[in-house]
């Protein structure tokens, strides 16, 4: 592509191209990113970096600190990922998604900075996101991980704090097998002589190990700052503000995100230097919200849960808190998944939850067929009778509403693909 081709692209050609331009969909490594971001010489010093990493709870940690900081008076750039049906959602400063020439201007300066390297699709991501915020120069840039942590292209930023969320078990072919290696390359994108927060309850030696070698300022959930639930729905927190002093939170009010995220939010908080009032704490935390995280919408009389639950711990969140919440009808299962992702225990956590399951094949790479989330699910001792098969997501929500009835539940869950789908099935901005 030439020069003058490249100025000519649209923000839909750019990502078309962008897609087929390098063999990999995924490639671990900070080497040929690093050649192209130093050509890019970018100055981000003007604001504070927190990255934030782990297996699940990234998006959620990313929504309530977004929120909070604004609330406070911040200006906050927030690079997430994946999308659901813009690619715009990816990249948003003070709420608001990046608009079309600001992302293709800043395609344009990456091409411009490549030459001969190579960039694979979320290396061009990460690289636009910078360039938005080094020109923005907003207080608080907030860069979520894609993948693991230590290769992935978020870490060639040294951030002022770093997080992980929690450590599970997924993306076993990138990133290991057990929760030690995992939590090994989550731990990479830990800093020497800056605050490394871990909200893992449990954390893997193998993470605590790495950020002891190279003197991280560790704050481990459990060690340096506590949650306590209520059986009301009510919490407590207990940490430390950046001075090392005792910051507490008394009787803070129920929220929709999950609460040890929220704790891990009130941490970082803290180690930014922001310290709100418990008033303006709890508002800020039941204002946040995220697309398909236990996303809530009222259709034809009935209450529809959106989330994304692609992996055993998030299914088993799902699970507990929508066990909590009376249903005075039927709870139909919308499900659609990815061949690679544990199928088999993230259908052991759902399938007490549900009383009728609308199977939907994903036809995406890796996309499982309805037929084999049949099979698995009778193994899981769920009837035929309680299944309907369906080749989209879409088809399954239109076959759903005539069944339905007043005070029923529809769960939407597997995949950010299914979410995706169900969003524009359902005619709902991402």
């Amino acid at each position: 592509m030439s020069e003058q081709t490249a100025n000519k692209k649209d923000l839909a050609q750019w990502l078309s191209w962008i897609e087929q331009s390098h063999p990999s969909e995924i490639e671990l490594g900070l080497e040929r990113l690093n050649e192209v971001y130093q050509r890019l010489n970018l100055d981000l010093s003007v604001s504070k970096v927190v990255i934030i990493g782990g297996t699940n709870g990234k998006g959620s940690t990313v929504a309530m600190l977004d929120q909070a900081l604004r609330d406070a008076g911040k200006t906050v750039g927030c690079f997430t990922s994946p999308h659901f049906l813009r690619y715009n959602e990816r990249i948003k400063l003070n709420g608001q998604q990046a608009q079309d020439e600001v992302l293709v201007s800043a395609f344009e300066r990456i091409y411009a900075a490549c030459g001969d390297t190579s960039l694979t699709y979320f290396e061009y991501n990460a690289l636009a996101a910078l360039i938005v915020f080094a020109d923005a120069k907003p207080d608080v840039m907030l860069l979520e991980v894609g993948l693991g942590g230590r290769l992935d292209a978020i870490n060639i930023v040294d951030a002022d704090i770093s997080v992980v969320t929690t450590v599970a078990v997924d993306h076993i072919d990138w990133l290991g097998d057990d929760r030690e290696k995992i939590g090994y390359e989550k731990a990479g994108i830990y800093r020497s002589g800056r605050p490394a927060v871990c909200g893992d309850p449990d954390a893997p030696k193998m993470l605590l190990d790495y950020a002891a070698e190279i003197g991280a300022e560790l704050c481990a959930r459990g060690d340096d700052f506590q949650l306590t639930e209520h059986a009301d729905g009510r919490w407590d927190w207990q940490g430390k503000s950046a001075t090392g002093d005792v910051v507490s939170y008394k009787g803070l009010p129920d929220i929709n995100l999950p609460k040890p995220n929220a704790a891990v939010v009130i941490q970082v908080l803290q180690l930014l230097g922001v310290s709100p009032e418990e008033g303006e704490l709890a508002a800020s935390l039941a204002a946040a919200s995220l697309t398909g995280r236990l996303q809530r919408i009222e259709r034809h009389g009935c209450q529809y849960t959106l989330d994304v639950a692609h992996n055993p711990q998030a299914a088993e969140y799902v699970t507990r808190r929508l066990n909590t919440e009376p249903c005075s009808g039927k709870t139909w299962m919308v499900l659609g998944m990815l061949a690679d992702k544990d199928i088999t225990e993230v259908l052991g956590h759902l399938k007490d939850l549900a009383d009728q399951w609308l199977l939907v094949t994903l036809d995406v790479p890796r996309g499982q067929t309805s037929a084999a989330l049949a099979e698995m699910l009778q193994q899981q001792g769920v009837a035929s009778d309680r299944q309907t098969a369906y080749d989209s997501v879409a088809q399954a929500l239109e076959g759903l509403v005539p069944q339905l009835s007043t005070g029923d539940r529809v769960v939407i869950a597997g995949s950010f693909f299914t979410v995706s789908g169900a969003l524009a099935a359902l005619e709902l901005e991402g």
